[in-house]
């Protein structure tokens, strides 16, 4: 008998114990994530309104780029994309620093090799890398490049200064800024090994999300004052902008229906997406950038959105539409004065009533409310025009930021048929 009472209190300490453990909070251990990216484009000819800025091609050089990491961790990966290459990329050596001390680096390997030959239209991802990063963080990434290599795959407007220099110089502690060059090269993204990541917020736009109209070498890009305010919340924050990104057709860049999926769905630990793009849809057709193509319609654009939404749902992800924002005297003493016509600003107010009230959206961000005028509803307030009345400058951006309810980034996805 009293064995049995001696098991059976066993039995119920062992049962309550691990009562106890199960109502715990379990340590939730570290994972990869990514941190930062920037959506490859094919780069354009001579022929185009625009220049490239970068160098056509790259020999025996070495291209040293700076980024800002949104979530920090204790290791981290970089991912090179030749998307656009026609013949294989050749890197010789690589390394990722602290920006403010870059001749401490670390070495970075693909398959426990030095350097890595990208297939045409392929990416690679490199070996984690032994370095600890801090949320918010500048991160240094060196490229040799021992042969000729074709710039044909690049991100346009990285707003920020790049370097090169002549030879193997991934490991110098310093390499001056090239004047002028301020594109994302190969480079398409970085990955960290992050505590208890809480996933991330993608946002896909054009060049107001892309940062054009902020500060040069400032990070202040409405997504990074975004990345700012969710970095303690343990969520990474990717811009996926294209300056002159469009929704429905290519430009500068792939249509948002095309990179949907590389540049957001499959991003792993998405949550959420936040979708601002169609000004360039709207007011491109007829200026130098498309002077063939006619306006869209406005169930054209509605579509374009519907599909966005339908797919991201289709994955778990939560959708916040973004109204477009006021754009009267949008370049004006440029080539694309004729950029904003009072018919597109129509279209323009139309899709955003739908945007508003459709019901379609998880959430919407009236960034439209927020920017515009009083006086002039069409126009963009002086206080947070940069200067082009198309693109918000640093107040604006930080404005759109502040705007965002964190609340409504992650609330539950409402069942759908």
């Amino acid at each position: 008998m009293t064995a049995r009472r001696t098991l059976r209190r066993g039995l119920a300490a062992t049962v309550s114990a691990l009562a106890c453990l199960a109502a715990m909070p379990s340590r939730a251990e570290p994972a990869w994530i990514t941190s930062w990216t920037a959506s490859p484009e094919a780069s354009w000819g001579a022929e185009f309104a625009l220049p490239t800025g970068t160098p056509p091609l790259l020999d025996n050089q070495t291209l040293r780029q700076v980024v800002r990491l949104s979530l920090g961790g204790r290791r981290v990966r970089l991912q090179l994309s030749n998307e656009y290459g026609r013949e294989p990329l050749v890197i010789g050596a690589a390394q990722v620093a602290p920006a403010a001390a870059p001749g401490r680096g670390r070495v970075v390997r693909f398959g426990g090799r030095a350097g890595i030959v990208v297939p045409p239209g392929a990416s690679v991802q490199s070996d984690p890398v032994d370095l600890k990063v801090a949320a918010l963080a500048p991160l240094a990434v060196s490229l040799y490049l021992p042969g000729p290599t074709p710039t044909r795959t690049f991100h346009w407007d990285g707003r920020q200064a790049a370097s090169l220099a002549p030879g193997n110089q991934v490991a110098a502690a310093r390499l001056p800024p090239t004047p002028g060059l301020s594109a994302r090269l190969f480079v398409s993204g970085i990955a960290v090994e992050a505590d208890a990541p809480n996933g991330s917020v993608a946002v896909i736009g054009d060049s107001i999300t892309d940062g054009n109209g902020a500060t040069m070498d400032a990070d202040t890009r409405w997504p990074d004052f975004l990345a700012a305010r969710l970095a303690p919340q343990r969520v990474a924050v990717l811009n996926a902008g294209i300056s002159g990104g469009r929704l429905l057709s290519d430009g500068m860049g792939p249509s948002a229906l095309a990179r949907f999926d590389r540049d957001v769905l499959m991003q792993p630990g998405v949550r959420s997406v936040i979708v601002l793009i169609g000004i360039n849809d709207i007011s491109w057709p007829g200026t130098a950038f498309d002077p063939q193509r006619r306006p869209p319609e406005l169930a054209e654009l509605i579509a374009g959105h519907r599909q966005l939404i339908a797919r991201a749902h289709r994955r778990g992800v939560r959708v916040l539409g973004a109204t477009l924002t006021p754009f009267e005297g949008a370049l004006a003493g440029t080539p694309l004065a004729d950029y904003f016509q009072p018919t597109k600003d129509a279209l323009r107010r139309q899709l955003n009533a739908w945007i508003r009230d459709s019901g379609e959206f998880d959430a919407v961000l009236d960034f439209d409310a927020l920017l515009r005028d009083p006086s002039q509803p069409s126009r963009l307030q002086p206080a947070f025009d940069s200067g082009d009345h198309l693109h918000p400058g640093d107040a604006g951006h930080r404005a759109m930021a502040d705007a965002v309810p964190l609340r409504a980034l992650f609330d539950q996805i409402p069942t759908r048929p």
